[in-house]
């Protein structure tokens, strides 16, 4: 005889992973979620129970713009700034230790980014340096050197940043206003990191390691 084997509805639309749920409910580590839309990023530190998510901090990036933040409210730079935020915020709250959980969503550079302003707001959280932003892409100098490259034909100059214009803010100073926005919320200057990466570890490895001998018919001696 054939029975139905029931699906909880969660797991049918796809917004629940229930291993990693109970894997998060067991280790009873506090967690950050975080949520990049088109326009905007939020992000929450949550502190699991059997009967529901209590949370700890909370932080939307349309909250940037009081500590004199002009920029895009969802690309690297908000990213970082959002978790710088929500890093002071927690860390306020008495909980200096938290994981990441994304559940189904994937982690992405932006996902990264806001994960590098939680560390580097002082949160302890248990992730590789390979996996996050560089300080370019965290400055937002890639912008400000597309800015530049752009500025020789005015016409479009206008149109790409013509929002960054409206606030007055110059897209070639995004570096600089950057920092200072970090500055504001953290209440010290914007400390740059050489963030080395996998591949530059792995050649030199590979350049340090002794090279095997061949012999006379080319193949590698043991």
């Amino acid at each position: 005889m054939l029975t139905y084997i029931h699906t909880l509805k969660r797991i049918r639309s796809g917004k629940t992973n229930y291993r990693r749920r109970a894997a998060v409910i067991i280790g009873r580590h506090s967690f950050a979620t975080i949520k990049v839309t088109d326009q905007n990023v939020s992000a929450q530190v949550l502190k699991p129970t059997a009967t529901g998510d209590i949370v700890v901090a909370s932080v939307h990036s349309r909250e940037l713009a009081k500590h004199g933040w002009k920029g895009s409210l969802n690309n690297l730079p908000a990213c970082y700034l959002t978790g710088l935020l929500l890093g002071k915020k927690t860390l306020e709250k008495g909980t200096p230790k938290v994981i990441v959980y994304l559940g189904r969503d994937k982690f992405t550079s932006r996902v990264a980014a806001c994960v590098r302003g939680l560390v580097d707001a002082g949160i302890n959280m248990p992730v590789s340096e390979e996996s996050l932003p560089d300080d370019d892409r965290i400055t937002g100098k890639h912008i400000a050197d597309y800015a530049a490259a752009l500025k020789s034909d005015q016409e479009k100059y206008n149109a790409r940043f013509s929002e960054l214009l409206k606030k007055g803010l110059n897209p070639e100073e995004y570096p600089s206003h950057f920092e200072q926005t970090s500055s504001n919320i953290s209440g010290k200057p914007f400390v740059r990191k050489k963030v080395a990466k996998v591949k530059e570890k792995e050649k030199a490895a590979k350049e340090k390691a002794p090279k095997k001998e061949k012999n006379e018919k080319g193949v590698k001696k043991k």
